[in-house]
């Protein structure tokens, strides 16, 4: 189906040195495993060579991609402005600008203290002039960008009386960041800097010190510290070292800001150290000790008149419970249950204010945002007057609440969004019951929601399990339409229901665009991620493919024209589909992908992998885990089959994934199915998440969506 394209160039052919290794009697052997030195000129000069060998590849589309940018950036108002949220003494806004790769933050003093709506800001401005009277401006990235190949903001937090800003900025994409402060009042930046930080930073109450997180040398984050002003880093009191090689460790304040908290967390177990700031007396305390496989998180909360420690945990079933507690060492059987266990609804969060409490949870695959209103009636204990849902009419879509900094603050600041429906901001006001839409994104040029129809559709798994996948395309289709099919499957991460600018060149093109929420996500509550880790991965691999088949069995696909994608565990996904259902689709885009996991988890000397062991297992412990790695492992899978075109793209300091990883699975797919029609694609200055800056982004997902759109067929269509 792939469009005319002159020969294709000779791919580069990595050299086969084989290491041999044995663990548990079983011998495997490696031919690319040197392409790990990334110190090395000859394996950079591979990496170029593949990257030449892409672009030669693919010349044929370098006009498609540059209409793919065009038509993404003419969709996309470029100066533009976020919804002010109030924090304490100010409103709090970001601001973006035509031509300019990053955005500033902004804030501006709040005139009317009973006042809640938001100011509205004048939408076209430029850089130098007011979007609203008293305008200051916090952080402006570009500045801060300049010089650099690659920029991220990895975190920024302000004192209580709203006087000092620290901002935390990455220029490698390793995501090690450098805090320094800026006095807000003066504009001078003090000479506190603070190197290898994870990128988050927590003030004291009484704005003379910040906390903050660095990690040790296999990226885990393991370290509490705090730094006094005007001291130097090499004195900063270490407040928390979490020994334990499959914890990590953050720090975080509560609402009030009464209290200061530390969490340290595996994949199943939780425990939380208290600081009360009004009793410093008493030091940091532990909660609730770790006990395996009891999780838990912390939120303070005033309940007629008493302090109370809200408790999300799973101690009474694995859909968790919202409890309370004194603020003081408890145990599970002394919390009061809040929200009772409920098998048919995942709780997630809690936030805590002083007139109700925010529940973000969900059902049937659907997101929920969930009101108690606090205010104490003999008949309904514990202060809560009344429970109910912030309710949206539509089949598929996401909601969320956040941007709610404020404990004593009476709305809800709500985000929504649908597969057809731009990112729309709207106020849920407790006291009147009102939902006002604040702003939805603009879509430029002559887009109308209607014209996409959205549906929740439903695939037998081989196993019998119904899985559940969010579709979006054009109204009027008379037929199977080449689509797009997303997944995941990991960590209890969902991948909900959004809107995509970029997206609309592929669906306006008569395509289709599909999620399929294979298990290891966390779409179906916790059981569905049970059902997809550990030694029921599998699981995640056919879901897809029995998605991918639901979707030619349905009518809405044929196997040629259906192309997936997945990034980082997503990643793995693609390569054991791949390896598993080669004739499911036209094509795969493997992003960042995990695709060398056994290797990966037999070194515990590598970026989290100790921490990993509760999702994927620790092949080097035991036999039954290497073995049933190394049956899905895509690197190890690799066969000369007849594979669809295969397009994998990396980041050369990508800390998570690590580059090797796709290089090797490339390299192995030239050699063992010389058949195939693979490409790699490095991204020399980025990390993880890909390239920064918002136009660079837009030129990176052109690339990819003009290589799936040659994969559909549709590469001559406007």
């Amino acid at each position: 189906m792939a469009s005319e394209q002159p020969d294709r160039p000779t791919p580069p052919r990595a050299t086969p040195r084989p290491v041999t290794t044995e663990h548990h009697g079983r011998t495997r052997t490696d031919e690319y495993d040197w392409l790990r030195e990334k110190d090395s000129t000859e394996v950079v000069a591979h990496l170029e060579a593949e990257n030449a060998h892409t672009q030669a590849a693919t010349a044929h589309l370098a006009g498609l991609r540059q209409r793919l940018f065009e038509e993404i950036k003419g969709r996309t108002r470029e100066t533009d402005l976020s919804v002010p949220t109030r924090n304490r003494g100010h409103w709090y806004y970001g601001r973006s600008f035509e031509g300019l790769e990053y955005g500033t933050s902004c804030r501006v003093p709040v005139t009317d203290p009973d006042d809640w709506t938001p100011p509205r800001p004048a939408e076209d401005t430029t850089p130098d002039q007011p979007a609203l009277p008293g305008e200051e401006v916090l952080l402006d990235l570009n500045a801060l960008a300049e010089g650099h190949d690659f920029f991220s903001l990895g975190g920024s937090s302000i004192t209580i009386d709203g006087r000092l800003l620290a901002y935390a900025v990455d220029v490698v994409g390793d995501e090690r960041y450098t805090v320094r402060v800026k006095d807000l009042e003066t504009g001078d930046l003090l000479p506190d800097e603070v190197t290898g930080t994870l990128g988050g930073v927590t003030w004291h109450p009484d704005g003379t010190s910040f906390y903050y997180t660095t990690v040790d040398e296999t990226w885990r984050a393991d370290k509490i510290w705090c730094h006094r002003l005007g001291t130097d880093q090499a004195d900063d009191e270490l407040v928390h070292h979490e020994q334990d090689g499959r914890f990590w460790v953050g720090v975080g304040r509560s609402r009030t800001a009464r209290f200061l908290m530390v969490a340290s967390g595996s994949k199943t177990t939780s425990e939380y150290l208290v600081h009360d700031t009004e009793d410093p007396q008493a030091g940091w305390w532990v909660f609730c000790p770790r006990r395996e496989g009891l999780e838990y998180s912390l939120e303070h909360a005033v309940v007629d008149g008493e302090d109370l420690l809200l408790v999300l945990h799973n101690a009474t079933g694995p859909d968790f419970e919202i409890g309370s507690a004194p603020v003081a060492p408890t145990q599970p059987q002394d919390w009061r249950p809040l929200v009772a266990h409920d098998p048919a609804v995942r709780l997630e969060g809690v936030d805590a204010h002083a007139g109700h409490l925010v529940v973000h949870q969900r059902s049937r695959g659907l997101t929920q945002v969930r009101i108690l209103e606090l205010g104490g009636t003999a008949e309904q204990p514990r202060g809560v007057t009344d429970d109910y849902l912030v309710e949206f009419d539509r089949e598929v879509y996401t909601v969320e609440s956040g941007g709610n900094p404020g404990f004593d603050q009476p709305v809800v600041r709500v985000g929504y969004t649908s597969l057809a429906t731009p990112a729309s901001v709207f106020d849920y006001d407790v006291r009147t019951r009102e939902l006002s839409l604040l702003k939805q994104a603009e879509v430029l040029g002559d887009f109308d929601a209607e014209e996409y129809e959205e549906h929740r559709l439903w695939a037998t798994a081989p196993d019998g399990e119904q899985v559940p996948i969010s579709l979006v395309a054009r109204r009027g289709r008379t037929g199977p339409v080449p689509t797009l099919l997303y997944g995941y499957g990991a960590y209890e991460i969902s991948i909900d229901p959004y809107f995509s600018v970029a997206r609309l060149s592929m669906l306006d093109r008569g395509a289709a665009f599909a999620i399929a929420h294979v298990r290891g996500g966390g779409e179906m509550g916790r059981r569905w991620y049970d059902d997809g880790k550990l030694m029921a991965k599998q699981n995640s691999f056919s879901d897809f493919a029995a998605c991918a088949r639901h979707l030619v069995e349905a009518g809405w696909s044929t196997p040629g024209t259906l192309v997936a994608e997945g990034g980082s565990a997503g990643g793995l996904l693609m390569g054991a589909v791949a390896n598993q259902a080669p004739d499911a689709f036209g094509g795969i885009v493997a992003a960042v992908p995990f695709v060398d996991n056994l290797t990966s988890m037999l070194d515990a000397s590598l970026p989290l992998t100790v921490t990993e062991y509760d999702e994927w297992g620790n092949p080097e412990a035991d036999a039954e885990v290497y073995d049933y790695l190394a049956s899905y492992a895509p690197y190890d899978n690799v066969a000369d089959l007849p594979y669809p075109p295969i397009l994998a793209e990396t980041s050369f300091h990508d800390t998570r994934v690590l580059y090797v990883e796709p290089a090797k699975w490339v390299a192995r797919l030239r050699e063992r199915a010389p058949g195939a029609d693979v490409l790699l694609r490095t991204e020399m200055s980025a990390g993880h998440g890909g390239v920064s800056g918002r136009y660079k982004a837009w030129h990176d997902r052109a690339f990819s969506l003009a290589w799936i759109l040659d994969r559909m067929g549709l590469a001559d269509r406007d």
